[in-house]
């Protein structure tokens, strides 16, 4: 069984992290982010947010590592930023963005247009003989993820030539085509 829930989240230099009727408020230079809570009890000792429970429930030793990780991916987010990059992989692929509209040409009839929330930067990268990249940059991991996902479930990849949006460093599994 995992103990994560025991470790204590170390408070970086400029962030600041407050408690207040079950709602977890974490501030820094790159954002506000706030996660309420319940069966554990939260607390800030010299630069360290320690996370405890009361009893050993099932209920609660899940809660306890789940805020834990929930507290520690806020504090490196309002630090250092969380980033997803995706490439798009197949011919006549394109992915190109004014301001926060995000245009991907992924072989329908038309463009897809996604308006992507404010809090969220994306940047397209798109070299000569290199597959385009979507560069997603927030302070908030979940909500990073979630729109990377969004993007990837438009053309997920495909087992036999690869083609689709995935995520830069994952393994596609592939498979063997027709044998004669």
């Amino acid at each position: 069984m995992s103990r994560i829930g025991n470790n204590p989240v170390a408070i970086p230099e400029g962030v600041t992290v407050d408690i207040k009727d079950g709602v977890v408020t974490v501030k820094g230079k790159l954002g506000e982010l706030s996660q309420s809570y319940d069966t554990v009890e939260i607390t800030v000792e010299d630069a360290n947010v320690l996370v405890t429970r009361s009893s050993d429930s099932k209920d609660q030793k899940a809660k306890h590592g789940l805020y834990r990780s929930l507290l520690n991916n806020m504090i490196v987010g309002v630090s250092n930023g969380w980033t997803k990059e995706l490439e798009l992989i197949g011919v006549g692929y394109r992915a190109s963005n004014q301001g926060q509209k995000l245009d991907l040409a992924l072989g329908f009839s038309h463009n897809i247009v996604l308006e992507i929330a404010p809090e969220v930067k994306v940047e397209t990268i798109s070299e000569k003989g290199k597959n385009p990249i979507v560069k997603l940059t927030s302070h908030d991991k979940q909500l990073v993820g979630q729109v990377a996902a969004k993007i990837r479930g438009f053309r997920k990849p495909e087992p036999y030539k690869g083609k689709g949006i995935k995520f830069v460093g994952e393994e596609i599994r592939r498979k063997a085509g027709k044998s004669a």
